[in-house]
């Protein structure tokens, strides 16, 4: 009763913020991203049919407080599903910088999820996947269809699930994601619990089914400006909710701003090229393949370290050989 799976985060396109209900992580409206490779999260799961504790280890650390509780939202739920009280031991690690605003709730719940269904031998469809690792973090449940990814409102699993948009051109062979690193902690959930306190936040409910359809469109359709020009309207929007909530949060930092004018000048200059951010100071800024080079050292010149991503696949089942214990 064990089983290894890996999962790429998430750069949201078009952000859920906020959640209808805390504990199953109902988000108000719907939500869209695309997974960034080969970034990644790999978990093993084993389940203890005669174990007397549950284990949690995350990059060499015993995780407990909010973060055991988010673990063990998910891997209650898979218990519930297969029936079974078992103990369970789970270790995982990231391949990339966790908690600065790049995804990593997304692809660890992804991966544990995946692992935990597996290794429970439950057999479900992804789609049915997402419904158990959003349990742990709304962004897991578009981590594990993966690509570009819709996770749909609702008030249940049979509506509140992921699933993969068919994309037109070449957005999932051409697209070039340059992560900007600044390393400023955040704090995502109580941002999350907060958000319906915000004046901005009625705004953003008006206009986000809008944001939804143009998304839409604009990856079936192929469209890279479109896609990320959106995306990065999103994110203006999205901060504007974030810093007008009680607590004021305001996660950018100089080099984010920074950044930003640097992408701007580029554009400027005739370079396909949008910034991205999620919850966190980090920047997404996305590009082609033909472009990269020049982007990349244009962000690096801001003074920040600098990755370079593609579009990633959906979560992923691995071989016994690739088990972390």
């Amino acid at each position: 009763m064990k089983a290894t799976a890996r999962a790429h985060p998430i750069q949201g396109l078009v952000k859920y913020h906020g959640m209808r209900d805390e504990e199953l992580r109902l988000p108000y409206h719907d939500s869209i991203s695309v997974c960034t490779a080969p970034s990644n999260t790999t978990t093993t799961v084993e389940w203890l049919p005669d174990g007397d504790e549950d284990v949690y280890v995350i990059d060499g650390e015993a995780v407990d407080g909010r973060g055991a509780e988010r673990i063990e939202m998910v891997l209650n739920h898979v218990r519930e599903l297969a029936g079974f009280d078992h103990s369970v031991r789970m270790e995982s690690e990231n391949s990339f910088p966790s908690n600065v605003g790049f995804g990593s709730s997304s692809s660890g719940f992804a991966a544990l999820a995946m692992a935990a269904v597996e290794a429970a031998g439950l057999d479900m469809t992804r789609p049915e996947i997402s419904t158990v690792a959003r349990r742990g973090s709304s962004s897991a449940a578009r981590a594990v269809t993966g690509a570009y990814s819709q996770l749909y409102t609702g008030l249940n699993d049979d509506d509140c699930r992921s699933k993969r948009i068919d994309t037109g051109g070449d957005l999932e062979e051409d697209v070039r994601i340059v992560a900007g690193l600044v390393p400023a902690y955040k704090e995502t959930e109580q941002a999350h619990k907060e958000a319906a306190e915000s004046h901005m936040f009625e705004a953003r409910m008006a206009h986000i089914h809008g944001q939804i359809a143009e998304m839409r469109d604009a990856l079936r359709s192929g469209e890279f400006h479109r896609v990320f020009e959106t995306a990065e309207h999103d994110s203006l929007s999205l901060a504007a909710t974030t810093m007008t909530g009680p607590a004021g949060w305001v996660y950018w930092q100089p080099e984010t701003i920074a950044i930003f004018n640097a992408v701007r000048e580029l554009r400027d200059e005739g370079v396909p090229v949008y910034f991205s951010t999620d919850t966190g100071a980090s920047v997404y800024v996305n590009t082609t393949a033909e472009h990269v080079d020049e982007v990349e050292a244009a962000i690096a010149d801001c003074d920040v370290e600098t990755m370079v991503w593609e579009v990633g696949g959906p979560a992923q089942v691995l071989d016994e050989d690739d088990a972390l214990f």
